[in-house]
């Protein structure tokens, strides 16, 4: 693509890398058959071909983001699966990225979105407030179809239709501290606890240390760790963003200098993305380069750490898994293989749901802020899911466990909760209902 950037445009080095990433789109449209927008949408403007003018368009002639640009830009789920597909490597997370801090920084949004994300920004990366926050939905409940109908308290209706019946109570898992070995040590990892994890779902972090400690790893969760960062960089606040990315960089370079550290041990695929990606953030930081760019390097997928320990093949269950490969899984890490071979290495029969390549709508806040598209793509995702009359289903991601299970009934678990279970741990509660 042919840009016209001027020299002092281009003396913004984060203007300069959007113009080498335009400068690779060929305009070749690959990206709108598995982009899931464009597929719902049919628009061409919600295709990453069309966003990428808006963006071109918005950035090279200095216009400022309107209401169209703003639209187009949203409705983007930054599922990444224009990247699986694109034969011309355009980096277009980066890019969309730079969109939406653009659009954050001089776009005034009407007041009603301007508190929507300022509420979840202020609450969701942080656990105890959104610990607080879901008792306090137990309240709003009966009242969800009535905010759902008012325009400007839509999103918080959606907000009371996604939370839980039941909070679990705080884990130890969330403590910090080290957790022994329980065999010959053979490895040493910290472990992201996070932000909404921990609160919907805290078993799954607890599964990941009893497997991991069982097996011989030492399992480390720093003081000072906590939100990745992620929820509020899709929503372009990268101040925030940085904030959290720096603090886990100093957490996790300090637990990684006191006592060495094969990975950082991740178990929300979205997270692993974003954290995949500190190096490139905070780039341009010289305090922080050096250091984030090495615990970017530390970073693995639960599944890609298991895979690195050669575990023993176990005799084949009676159980059939979908296996749901969340986005950030499939197209922001790469990561493909590793979760099926570790469940059928753990004795499960594993299925792909048909056109896994297309996002569940979750998306970090993506089911509250666009709530159409998102029950839209859930209910497709839904339906292929369910065609495969697995028994269970699998995922790496806990934005895609609450989406996927707010749309059936049957039981959907972390891969990882399965592996603990096949390697001695207890059969998840889930299962035994």
């Amino acid at each position: 693509m042919q840009t016209n950037f001027t020299a002092a445009q281009l003396a913004d080095p984060h203007v300069a890398e959007s113009e080498s990433i335009l400068r690779k789109c060929v305009h070749c449209g690959f990206c709108t058959a598995t982009c899931p927008t464009y597929v719902t949408l049919g628009n061409e403007l919600d295709s990453p071909r069309g966003r990428i003018y808006l963006i071109k368009d918005m950035l090279e002639n200095g216009r400022p983001a309107d209401e169209e640009v703003v639209t187009h830009i949203d409705r983007c789920l930054s599922c990444l699966a224009c990247m699986t597909t694109c034969p011309s490597g355009v980096n277009y997370m980066h890019l969309v990225d730079h969109a939406r801090v653009h659009i954050e920084n001089i776009y005034k949004r009407p007041l009603k979105d301007r508190l929507v994300r300022a509420t979840l920004a202020a609450v969701l990366p942080y656990p105890s407030r959104f610990r607080l926050a879901l008792k306090a939905a137990r309240l709003g409940r009966p009242f969800a179809a009535l905010l759902r109908r008012v325009p400007p308290l839509k999103a918080f209706g959606v907000m009371l239709d996604l939370a839980p019946r039941r909070i679990a109570p705080p884990s130890n898992a969330a403590q910090p501290g080290t957790r022994a070995a329980g065999a010959e040590k053979r490895g040493r990892v910290a472990i992201l606890t996070g932000c909404a994890q921990p609160v919907l779902k805290p078993e799954i972090n607890e599964a990941t240390i009893r497997l991991l400690t069982r097996l011989g790893v030492e399992v480390v969760v720093p003081e000072g760790e906590g939100c990745c960062g992620a929820l509020v960089h899709h929503m372009g606040r990268e101040e925030q963003a940085l904030v959290s990315a720096r603090r886990n960089v100093d957490a996790w370079i300090k637990a990684a200098d006191e006592g060495g550290l094969d990975a950082i041990v991740i178990t929300a695929s979205g997270c692993g993305t974003t954290i995949k990606d500190y190096g490139h953030m905070l780039r341009l930081d010289p305090a922080y380069a050096e250091k984030a760019a090495r615990v970017s390097a530390l970073a693995k997928d639960i599944t890609e750490y298991l895979t690195s320990l050669d575990l023993p093949r176990q005799e084949a269950k009676n159980m059939t898994v979908a296996y749901h490969s969340a986005c950030s899984m499939q197209h922001g890490q790469k990561i493909t293989v590793a979760p099926k071979l570790l469940l059928k290495n753990a004795g499960f029969t594993v299925r792909d749901p048909a056109e896994g390549h297309l996002c569940c709508g979750s998306a970090g806040t993506y089911n509250i802020l666009q709530p159409e598209i998102s029950a839209t793509l859930k209910a497709r995702k839904v339906k292929n899911i369910e065609a495969t009359k697995a028994d269970i289903v699998a995922t790496g991601n806990i934005g895609c466990i609450t989406q996927i299970a707010t749309g059936t009934r049957m039981p959907i678990l972390h891969t990882v909760e399965l592996l603990d279970w096949a390697y001695g741990g207890e059969k998840p509660a889930l299962l035994q209902k």
